[in-house]
């Protein structure tokens, strides 16, 4: 919502009564005032400066004249070099809560027409979700969100890889060391189970290396040491079966086939649980198993239209040093696929099964460059949808002790994280004594809303760019910038309203009409709300649900400071009784929506 589009016109018409100057609307721009400033919004002179002979201070008076004698929607102004301070009336303000007020899909735009896909999560079958994988998912699943209100029909997916040696490796462990048990018998979810096989390997691995180490150099004792030792691990027995397993699987073989089969189907049942404790979906799931091998065609695409060349071993590879890039290989000499291939193909795919203008891709900053060489591939191809590749890189998330590694067990799991989650929220809100009346389930329903809330502000109030340390217990601080403090506000709020309710105070437009002079608390609360759908339209330009989560906090302390400032139900004053009920009401709606934004619940009590 732009409070200052009123202003247009008659800027305009200023402009052409006193230079002779016609001004399109785009040249008309503003500004929120700065705090240290008295203002509203603030006109920007130095951009006039060219088309009128004049100094700044001078045209900013002039205009500012002219508005004030003009449009009854302005009350004052101040001029600060080429700064134009515009303080708007009462009357814009009562107006801008009526409208909100009446708009019960406050921030939600249009249809625009458009398509976007946006893919996330990804994960491996050779491990459970962890705290890198959070980021990832909450990142999308809250990108989607904000596309979507903005007005995109939106398509989530996720392309599990569910295939490849790290798949064979747990396999492979599983079967030299796992005894037949099971999800059931072991007591463990299936994906930590096959996790945990993945470890083993790499700890046999491990020891199976450093005995070939031995015997290497036993029989070559002048050898490089480094040389010996890349060639053990190179030559690692268990790597090698790892090896000729995934060559069976790619062959057929039934019996790899169905422990491939049972080992995925435990993983997939582990990931939608959970998803589900998590609090996102997908509309569509790929798997790389059905589509690894549907670039084969698009690389022999590339070559009848010379776009890739083949070298003397039967390879394909394309040249994008003129690009800026380096040569990238797209088939092996043996005719097999490397990701790239895969990722050309199944971009096909994605597009027949859902025509999209946009495809954003939720994958972390280690993979930059190769999605420059799929968006640049794509449109050296003619891809329809190539333009609209969009790489939403993020920063990996560490630990106070450093980098995560699955393959020596030093992640921290996704379901494991929010257990210990829950358990600090269910202790903070214990101590604070406040949800004594609360049944078992509610109480618990609760501290689960809470946990989630404080993991997914935390990980998504940073921008995605930034790499960053995760700290639980920062996390889920009931004061400052945190998803708990903005939860409770809303629900403080929702106190109120309820108390409000029982008060039969009536917060309708017509009800607070009447009120004539308003607090700065309350002109600021109202500004802030009318900031929302921009900050929307922003949030999904950028791709950055931080802005959304920024906002969240600016409105949730914005309402702290009102509440803390000024009474409602000691005033007086009914109509401004009414405003200010109606205020708190149109808070709550906005908070609701921008925490649902990014995934995170609004509870009602607290």
């Amino acid at each position: 919502m732009n409070i200052a589009l009123p202003l247009i016109p008659t800027i305009s018409k200023c402009f052409e009564e006193k230079f002779n100057i016609q001004l399109s609307d785009s040249e008309i721009t503003f500004q929120t005032t700065r705090k240290e400033f008295e203002g509203d919004v603030t006109l920007v002179i130095f951009p006039f400066l060219k088309k009128v002979q004049e100094k700044p201070e001078v045209l900013a008076q002039t205009i500012g004249e002219y508005l004030v004698q003009h449009n009854p929607q302005v009350a004052k102004f101040n001029v600060v070099k080429g700064f134009l301070n515009i303080s708007l009336s009462q009357a814009v303000w009562i107006e801008t809560l009526t409208q909100i007020a009446n708009n019960p899909n406050y921030g939600l735009f249009a249809n625009n027409g458009q398509k976007v896909m946006v893919e996330y999560s990804s994960p491996n079958t050779n491990k459970p979700l962890h705290l890198g994988h959070m980021r990832n998912i909450f990142l999308g699943y809250s990108v989607s969100n904000i596309l979507k209100t903005n007005g995109y029909d939106v398509m989530k997916v996720n392309l599990v890889n569910d295939r490849g040696i790290h798949i064979c490796k747990s396999m492979l462990a599983y079967q030299k060391f796992g005894n037949g048990e099971t999800p059931q018998s072991s007591g463990m979810k299936g994906d930590h189970l096959v996790g945990h096989y993945y470890v083993v390997f790499d700890r046999e691995n491990k020891k199976a290396t450093a005995q070939l180490l031995e015997e290497y150099k036993a029989a070559y004792p002048n050898e490089d040491p480094e040389k010996l030792a890349e060639k053990a691990a190179k030559n690692s027995p268990l790597l090698l079966e790892a090896q000729e397993m995934l060559r069976q699987w790619e062959e057929g073989n039934p019996e790899i086939v169905q422990l491939w089969q049972t080992m995925n189907g435990w993983v997939y049942e582990g990931f939608d649980a959970t998803y589900q404790k998590m609090g996102v979906d997908f509309d569509k799931t790929y798997y790389e198993s059905n589509t690894y091998l549907l670039g084969k065609a698009v690389v022999e695409e590339g070559l009848a239209k010379g776009l890739f060349f083949k070298k003397e071993d039967g390879s394909v590879w394309v040249d994008l040093t003129a690009d800026g890039l380096d040569q990238k290989l797209l088939l092996r000499s043996d005719g097999t696929s490397v990701y790239i291939t895969q990722d050309l193909g199944t971009a096909d795919m994605k597009y027949a099964d859902f025509p999209m203008q946009k495809s954003v891709y939720v994958v972390g900053n280690e993979q930059d460059y190769h999605f420059k060489v799929l968006k640049l591939i794509l449109q050296k191809l003619g891809r329809s949808y190539a333009d609209g590749v969009y790489h939403l890189s993020y920063g990996m998330v560490e630990l106070p002790s450093g980098k995560m590694k699955s393959r020596e067990g030093t992640v921290v799991d996704a379901d494991d994280l929010i257990d210990e989650m829950v358990k600090i929220a269910r202790e903070r809100t214990k101590e604070l004594g406040k949800i004594d009346d609360f049944e078992s389930a509610e109480a618990e329903a609760l501290y689960h809303a809470l946990a989630m809330g404080a993991l997914k502000y935390y990980l998504l109030r940073v921008d995605p760019k930034k790499k960053m340390l995760f700290n639980p217990e920062e996390s889920i601080d009931f004061q400052g910038d945190t998803g708990v403090y903005i939860q409770y506000t809303h629900a403080k709020i929702a106190a109120i309203l309820r108390r409000a309710q029982a008060s039969g105070i009536d917060a309708s437009p017509a009800a607070f009409a009447a009120a004539s002079v308003l607090a700065p608390q309350e002109v600021e609360l109202i500004q802030t709300l009318a900031a929302y759908p921009k900050r929307i339209a922003d949030a999904a330009n950028e791709y950055a649900p931080s802005l959304i989560a920024a906002y969240a906090y600016e409105l949730a302390k914005t309402y702290s400071r009102f509440y803390a400032e000024l009474s409602i139900f000691n005033e007086s004053d009914a109509a401004l009784k009414s405003l200010r009920v109606a205020l708190s009401a149109q808070t709550a709606k906005v908070l609701k929506s921008a925490l649902q934004l990014i995934g995170i619940q609004a509870p009602e009590r607290m």
